[in-house]
């Protein structure tokens, strides 16, 4: 859209406004005047012929023709600027006389069938007018006006008698002439007025847009960077304030812009200064980064090495104090044994702390996701630290919320814990009272699930000012608590990171002296395929328990698992009530229970007491299953003698609790120790004597022979002359490390398919990493495990070799016979397959089948992150051991589907194309994890 300027402004304002009012004025007066011309033209016109038609009517009626021509010739003389014309016509419309005797007179005469008009009439014409007035006889008019008063006549006609008319034209050009000359000197007028405003209006464009484009031009420059330009000239009024105001515009930008490139100056010197300076910073920070570096990598150093330091006589400690305990010994010496094992615990769990909060420190702390149940890793967390709460006597109890998934995708070791470290702390400032666990469900969904665990005691609680520093690292609420109750002060900071890593939270309330409730939360995703660990308690639905519980959270978790179960569940909180309860029991009418649950705390006062109430108990319901604040076997024995059927220790879980009610279809017997060793020989590797010895009488529990050497360069030269099934290599030894021993005896020895564990008290993860990537078959971390030795031994040596030099196959024969009598078995378990796998020596088979059966869950977990991982190159590996170990076990259909997916692995097939053979491998695998404890029931046996 064209803008418009202000020239074209100042035009329109001026000249358009002054024609527009020009032309209307001059039309206006030109219409006026031109009415005005018309009416004194018609007004002169009948004062004309009126008193011509008054004097004519004389001679008309006296037929006078000379005297009117006279008359009508006289006035035509008289207006001849006007007028052209007059004729006097008869009452029979004929002309009687006329002025002009040139011309056609005829368009004077009135028209054929028209009267004589009665008053003066005008018709106009273009050039001409004609007007036309009756003759009256005014004397005849008076008589016909007496007589037609006396007479009353018929007809208004009769009042006068008209003798003729008279018409007269009249010309219309001088008229016209004289409203055209008005009409052109009107716009004459117009047109100089319009000149004049032009001129005005060239003359203020001059003296006004002149002066602002010139200022504009001003700016145009200014704005280019000119900042020397100025406007210039002599202006008037409002455009000599606007000159004014642009050129100290102007001049104000000249001094900002010279102030302004002397601060960018100065700016640029200062920025090249402080660059200068930052090259200097910053090859300091390099150079204190390095520093820092160097210094990280001697602290992980450190850790690594104080953790093998510390490691390894921990090693000789706990592992000789076990062998002892194996030996007969004095209740006294067992006790001093006891005693050093736990405070040997003690220092490795002191140990754990530091690694774990030098790996959060520095961001290496990795949280798994591995399938766990969720109430076996609580139940196995509560019953580690349960006797601490024993030793109290403190009540000791969990609640987990029913609606909870309990197949989960996680960090149970981790979530374990920040559990156990709460519980422990919980126990450790509790004197008297209860230390409570609940477990509830903050958000479920068919993926995820974020669970809250909240633990509540009755302890010595936290004053305000002491928890504003609770979770500071190597802190404690006072200073006073470390003697009082010993720790290292690491706990809940761990645990603040291991909560946050699990994307949770942790947090507190508390009162000084009042106790403290710690409640903690984690996200686990919800496993897709679930672990089968519920259990089978149809049988005790309906059933009737009087349940004695004086503590009310004890009474309400215990009672949520009987009501679960669909039991009918009595409580009753108060002695008194149970002895009048008890009262009621008669011959007509008994108690209608199937069983008494009696919880009671347990003191060398209240044993008695316990006792005395289960025979009087037992008099009215023979069934009594007792829980007690002990899990000491010989009480626990000592309750059953006295005539309690089942007795189980706080807390109750579930688990706990079926087996106690249900104790036939859960009951399983001790693992019966192996009656023979495996017949191979094994090297052990070490250069600290305790551990040698340690470690070379716990091999001698498995296999027949076992050889010795104290550092790697030993071990490489025994490797050069013999063969052994497996060996067991530590990393650190002086002359030669682990790692280059193991790179020489896999180079160039006899021993270069031979499995090689490492053995190293290194506890960081990425040092396992490392010696795996170097070759290792697997590492074991110091102190050793027995299971995890014996795991090893059957994991990766070959098979072939376990072959006795002599059997007994008549013994075979009938130990076939005797195993798996249970048709429920057939198909699931192939006992003389296993027989003939392992050499048809039983005691082997039975190993194997328990190892394989132990395995499995673990197994299974490595194969569900493997598939949802898509990590081919792990799922090859652990379906080829698990093939390798089914080989010898006896579990056919197990056995088949593996070498089967280890196939179609092999020769490149993708894990999505094997869905079909998974779920029946998964399958496979719960039967025999459902069947586990009736299979080693019978195998055992």
């Amino acid at each position: 859209m064209h803008k418009i300027s202000l020239k074209d402004w100042i035009i329109l304002l001026t000249i358009l406004p002054t024609t527009i009012i020009g032309i209307s004025l001059a039309s206006y007066f030109s219409y006026n005047y031109y009415n005005q011309l018309n009416d004194f033209l018609s007004t002169q016109s009948k004062s004309i012929i009126e008193p011509i038609a008054i004097a004519s009517a004389t001679p008309i009626a006296k037929k006078d023709r000379e005297s009117l021509r006279h008359l009508i010739g006289f006035v035509h003389r008289s207006h001849s600027s006007i007028i052209k014309s007059i004729a006097v016509f008869t009452q029979d419309n004929q002309v009687f006389v006329t002025s002009a005797y040139h011309g056609d007179i005829n368009f004077m005469r009135i028209g054929a069938g028209k009267s004589i008009p009665q008053t003066t009439q005008m018709q106009e014409f273009d050039d001409f007018i004609v007007f036309r007035t009756p003759i009256i006889d005014e004397s005849d008019q008076l008589i016909n006006t007496t007589d037609g008063i006396n007479n009353n006549a018929n007809d208004a006609g009769q009042w006068h008698k008209s003798l003729g008319y008279i018409a007269m034209q009249i010309d219309k050009s001088k008229l016209k002439f004289n409203q055209q000359n008005k009409v052109f000197v009107a716009f004459i007028l117009v047109f100089i007025g319009a000149i004049i405003s032009a001129i005005f209006s060239l003359k203020l464009i001059q003296n006004v847009t002149r002066p602002i484009s010139s200022m504009v031009h001003a700016i145009d420059r200014i704005r280019e960077g000119k900042l020397e330009s100025r406007v210039s000239g002599q202006l008037v009024g409002e455009l000599n304030f606007l000159k004014s105001g642009i050129n100290s515009m102007a001049q104000s930008l000249g001094d900002y812009h010279g102030e302004m490139q002397r601060s960018i100056d100065q700016a640029t010197i200062d920025l090249r200064e402080s660059l200068e300076q930052f090259e200097i910073q910053n090859v300091q920070l390099d150079i204190a980064k390095r520093k820092a570096q160097d210094a990280n990598k001697v602290k992980s150093e450190f850790l690594a090495n104080m953790s093998h330091e510390l490691r390894t006589p921990l090693n000789g400690v706990i592992g000789f104090t076990r062998q002892v305990l194996k030996t007969p010994l004095t209740e006294t010496q067992r006790d001093y044994l006891q005693t050093i094992e736990g405070s040997a615990y003690n220092l490795l769990t002191i140990i754990n702390d530091i690694l774990d909060f030098s790996k959060l420190d520095a961001g290496k702390m990795i949280i798994e996701s591995i399938p766990f149940s969720l109430r076996d890793s609580i139940d196995e967390a509560l019953t580690l630290i349960a006797p601490s709460a024993h030793n109290k006597n403190l009540e000791f109890s969990v609640r987990i919320s029913e609606q909870l998934p309990d197949s989960l995708i996680g960090d149970a070791m981790r979530i374990k814990q920040v559990l156990v470290n709460l519980t422990s702390n919980a126990i450790k400032f509790t004197e008297q009272g209860s230390v409570t666990v609940d477990i509830d469900a903050e958000h479920v969904d068919q993926q995820t699930s974020v669970i809250k665990i909240t633990v509540t005691d009755t302890g010595i609680g936290i004053s305000a000012e002491q928890q504003k520093t609770i979770f500071e690292a190597f802190s404690q609420a006072d200073k006073s608590v470390t003697r009082l109750y010993g720790g290292t002060g690491l706990g809940l900071v761990i645990s603040q990171h291991l909560a946050k890593e699990m994307h949770g939270d942790i947090g507190f309330f508390s009162e000084e002296k009042g106790g403290s409730t710690f409640w903690f939360t984690f996200q686990c995703d919800v496993n897709l395929l679930p672990i089968d660990t519920s259990l089978d308690v149809k049988e005790l639905a309906g059933k009737r328990v009087l349940y004695f519980e004086p503590k009310t959270h004890s009474r309400i978790a215990t009672s949520e698992i009987m009501a679960s179960w669909k039991m009918k569940v009595h409580p009753v909180t108060q002695l008194d009530q149970l002895t009048t309860l008890l009262a009621q029991d008669t011959p007509d009418q008994p108690l209608p229970y199937d069983c008494a649950l009696i919880s009671h705390d347990i003191s060398p006062a209240a044993i008695n007491t316990l006792k005395a109430l289960i025979n009087t108990i037992k008099a009215k319901i023979p069934i009594i299953h007792l829980i007690i604040n002990s899990n000491s076997p010989n009480l626990q024995e000592a309750l059953i003698a006295s005539g309690a059927q089942g007795c189980l220790s706080t807390p109750v879980t579930p688990k706990k609790l079926a087996k106690t009610l249900l104790p036939n279809k859960y009951y399983q017997e001790p693992n019966k120790q192996i009656e023979h060793n495996v017949p191979i020989k094994v090297l052990a590797v070490d250069d600290n004597e305790a551990n040698l010895k340690l470690i070379k009488a716990l091999l001698l529990e498995q296999v027949s022979e076992v050889v010795v050497a104290t550092n790697g360069k030993q071990a490489v030269d025994l490797c050069q002359t013999e063969k052994y099934a497996l060996i067991y290599m530590d990393i650190q030894m002086p002359v030669m490390d682990g790692i280059s021993a193991f790179k020489i005896i896999k180079e160039s020895s006899l021993n270069a398919d031979t499995p090689v564990i490492a053995v190293t008290a290194h506890a960081l993860s990425e040092e396992r990493e490392q010696l795996l990537n170097h070759g290792f078959t697997n590492c074991m971390t110091k102190p050793i495990d027995e299971t995890m030795l014996r795991h090893t031994i059957y994991e990766y040596c070959d098979l072939d070799l376990y072959m006795p030099p002599s059997f007994d196959n008549a013994s075979a024969n009938t130990t076939s016979a005797s195993v798996f009598s249970n048709n429920n078995f057939q198909g699931i378990i192939d006992w003389t397959l296993a027989l003939e796998r392992a050499g048809n020596k039983p005691d082997l088979a039975k190993e194997m089948l328990n190892g394989l059966l132990e395995s499995l869950p673990e197994i299974k977990e490595k194969v569900t992150v493997a598939i949802a991982d898509h990590n081919s190159d792990d799922l090859k590996v652990i379906i080829h051991k698990l093939n390798g170990a089914c080989c010898y076990s006896g579990v056919p259909n197990l056995a088949n589907i593996s070498l089967l997916i280890e196939t179609s692995l092999k020769k490149g097939a993708k894990i999505t194309d094997l869905e079909p053979e998974f779920f029946e491998f998964f399958e496979h695998i719960e039967c025999l994890l459902t069947q586990a404890d009736a299979i080693l029931a019978e195998v055992l046996t």
